[in-house]
């Protein structure tokens, strides 16, 4: 059972944001911990990628965010999409979508925001890419 860090990475990769949901409630209540502790080591990550040089320039430049702006007419699947795609729970979620414009998703690679923008903008959404 002695798999490296980067197999369970791969692994995680492959997971549904559901799956990764509530494989991370399981963590939290076996360890007794909160993941909002493991958003600080992104925020570190990125701080130190600054420090990089050109390479941690052409990285950052090519990370977008992705910002709803309205939720338009059908809100209720709007939020479904921003629940698959955040990991957020029902009411986190709707307070997200209820306060557009707000961003749904920082720093994330150009593909998977535009792929995030179209599924929000099939739901009916208004969404910008910044």
């Amino acid at each position: 059972m002695a798999t490296t860090t980067q197999e369970w990475i791969e692994e995680l990769k492959s997971i549904s944001v559901l799956e990764l949901s509530e494989r991370i409630k399981a963590l939290e209540e076996e360890f007794g911990v909160s993941a909002a502790a493991v958003a600080a080591p992104v925020a570190v990550a990125a701080a130190g990628g600054e420090a990089g040089g050109e390479a941690a320039g052409e990285e950052a430049s090519s990370t977008v965010d992705v910002i709803l702006a309205s939720a338009g007419d059908k809100k209720i699947q709007v939020i479904k999409v921003v629940r698959a795609a955040t990991g957020l729970g029902l009411k986190e979620a709707k307070a997200l979508v209820d306060e557009a414009p707000k961003p749904v998703k920082e720093g994330i690679e150009r593909d998977e925001a535009d792929k995030l923008k179209q599924e929000l903008e099939e739901a009916g959404a208004t969404v910008e890419l910044k």
